[in-house]
């Protein structure tokens, strides 16, 4: 077969896979795999419209729709009218929906740390590099989402901000976070 359909397929191989563990993993909560992307990235912090936050989490717009209405339904989210467009949405986290996240990332933790045992601690930048050139190359959104373990303690330097922003870059991807088992 050609290399750029075996590629194909072991991407979608290898997305399926963890997209199914995580699936399993969350369960128990009640929330899906695709719905964890989205109050990753809400997690961040600012309110997002709709359309940016489908971007961030490189998903459909109607199928982001549909989702932000079981979370807002579960009171997890908020999706007030936008301030100055009145076509679009805000959406953010309810201090319910940062606590459920954070619970969330606690119970997810052992696909974290599966995927990253799947590889040597050397291979880990060089794949996030190639898939980012994927990424771009097909189209994909430069930016996305890569997330981080939630702080604890108090004081402004321990604010719990689970996930930040990296941008992948055609050549090379952002610098892996190591994960501690």
């Amino acid at each position: 077969m050609p290399a750029g359909h075996d590629l194909a397929l072991a991407l979608r191989a290898a997305y399926l896979a963890l997209h199914r563990r995580t699936d399993d993993v969350l369960a128990a909560c009640g929330v899906t795999a695709d719905q964890f992307v989205l109050m990753a990235v809400l997690a961040e912090g600012a309110a997002l419209t709709q359309r940016d936050l489908a971007r961030r989490a490189a998903s459909d717009p109607n199928t982001v729709r549909a989702m932000l209405l079981i979370l807002e339904r579960r009171k997890l989210i908020t999706r007030p009218p936008h301030p100055t467009d009145s076509r679009a949405r805000r959406v953010a986290l309810t201090a319910n929906g940062q606590r459920v996240y954070k619970r969330l990332w606690a119970t997810s933790r052992a696909v974290r740390v599966e995927l990253v045992a799947a590889l040597r601690p050397a291979e880990v930048q060089p794949l996030l590099g190639l898939l980012g050139r994927v990424t771009l190359a097909l189209g994909g959104a430069a930016e996305t989402t890569e997330p981080t373990e939630p702080e604890t303690g108090t004081g402004a330097k321990n604010r719990s901000r689970p996930h930040r922003r990296v941008r992948t870059r055609p050549a090379i991807g952002p610098a892996p976070r190591e994960e501690t088992p």
